[in-house]
């Protein structure tokens, strides 16, 4: 059961930013988002509530195309090279696993792989040395969009870090738009800022407004900002701070595999705008067909700013095409699922018809949906508030001439079994692992 208490701190934590440092809307919807709860979000008749956190009772845009009745969007190639960064042994192990899943060992292999993925992480595996910090920076956020729960929580951790480190905040929303982007892009370097992180929007992208806002960019550090961790070829951005995500997308994948003994009939949502969606889904994709007795119905892109609008007539339309063969529900973002809720409540599905499980980011919503065993089992949720930190740190070290850490943070899978664990019960997943005492001894002046 949701209580009053529990509701009351998912409208606060969730959809609203503090407003100590400046907040600045471009769109004014998101300016409304900010001063109250929204109504195409909470508001189901006359009862306040979250998205789709309901008792249980009784072509594609992005120019896909269709082959054998599946939905393939097209996906976009990538080639890191070698990558100096630090993986955690459960990543390792799960990217091992995946190659060649025979009918015989791949529900095993899932499960056990699912089981390293859900382990609590009391271990502090980033850095423990750097520069102390650099007095008097001020930076600006660059946030995609304030109502994505990962970049909202992302954006709370960058806040929370930089207010001990001693800096000044400036967080502009961009509120999922191209033309909120482009003002964004300009009021986020209006101040002149130290320097620059752009929070959940795609860095190549960005990146000639950028120029042509300023030829001589600030240290630039980015979330989310590119389909893999690291420094983003082509663009300014010298650290994409992110879990690894193709070990995301697969970690969901295989969930759906261990839960239905590899008879998992599939559909994949993503929004082929985002480089690291549709990493993400073809990640996802490629397990499935992986999996011989898993079939995957479809890949369905649709825009996460156009989620609330078409994720409840998307849904209806695979009802229809797909009924009882709709096992389970792959999205690149736990959003989807608040607009989808709701509509397989108004099918009067039962819970156990089926799953729905997320590639992050780890949303409140997603959380308490967890917690109640409303149609969601689970989220691969990034440590977001760990991650501000995190990008805080990285640009410190830039600030001082350094070499970024290069952390990547391990995998973590929410299911019901640890979700009121590691800040599960504040529904969000916040490691106990230390890592602020570390960052704060890192940047202690000496």
């Amino acid at each position: 059961m949701v209580t009053e208490d529990a509701l009351r701190y998912l409208i606060i934590t969730h959809h609203l930013l503090d407003t100590d440092e400046t907040i600045l809307s471009t769109t004014p919807a998101a300016a409304c988002a900010r001063s109250e709860p929204r109504a195409d979000v909470f508001q189901t008749g006359a009862q306040l509530r979250p998205p789709a956190m309901l008792p249980n009772r009784k072509r594609p845009a992005g120019g896909g195309s269709r082959s054998n009745g599946v939905i393939i969007d097209r996906g976009v190639a990538t080639n890191c090279g070698p990558r100096a960064f630090r993986f955690a042994l459960p990543v390792i192990a799960l990217c091992a696993l995946l190659p060649g899943l025979s009918a015989a060992d791949s529900v095993d292999e899932a499960r056990q792989a699912i089981e390293s993925a859900s382990r609590r992480a009391t271990a502090w595996t980033g850095p423990t040395s750097g520069p102390s910090a650099e007095p008097g920076k001020s930076i600006a956020v660059l946030a995609e969009d304030l109502r994505n729960g990962g970049v909202l929580g992302a954006a709370q951790g960058i806040r929370e870090a930089a207010r001990k480190i001693g800096w000044k905040v400036r967080i502009v929303d961009a509120g999922g738009t191209a033309a909120g982007r482009s003002r964004a892009v300009v009021d986020a370097l209006a101040a002149r800022p130290d320097g620059l992180v752009i929070c959940g929007s795609d860095a190549h992208e960005l990146e000639p407004a950028l120029r042509r806002a300023n030829p001589r960019l600030p240290p630039v550090v980015g979330w989310h900002a590119g389909p893999s961790p690291g420094a983003i070829a082509g663009t300014s951005v010298a650290m994409n701070v992110s879990t690894d995500p193709i070990a995301v997308a697969r970690t969901t994948a295989l969930a759906a595999v261990a839960q239905s003994g590899g008879k998992a009939g599939v559909v994949v949502f993503t929004d082929s705008r985002f480089a690291i969606a549709t990493a993400k889904a073809r990640a996802m994709a490629d397990v499935i067909r992986q999996c011989s007795g898993c079939t995957l119905l479809e890949v369905r892109d649709v825009a996460i700013s156009e989620s609330a609008a078409r994720v409840p007539a998307v849904t209806r339309e695979l009802l229809a095409a797909h009924g009882l063969r709709w096992t389970h529900a792959l999205a690149i973002n736990d959003i989807y699922f608040d607009y989808a809720v709701p509509v397989l409540i108004e099918a009067a599905l039962p819970n156990g018809a089926i799953s729905l499980l997320s590639a992050g980011d780890g949303s409140a919503p997603a959380f308490m949906r967890i917690r109640a065993g409303t149609y969601q089992t689970g989220t691969v949720a990034e440590p977001l508030n760990m991650q501000g930190w995190q990008v805080v740190d990285e640009l410190n070290r830039l600030f001082a001439g350094q070499p970024i850490s290069g952390f990547v943070a391990p995998v973590h899978l929410v299911s019901r079994e640890n979700v009121i664990s590691e800040g599960g019960s504040r529904f969000v997943y916040d490691p106990e692992n230390g890592y602020r005492d570390v960052y704060l001894r890192i940047w202690k002046r000496r």
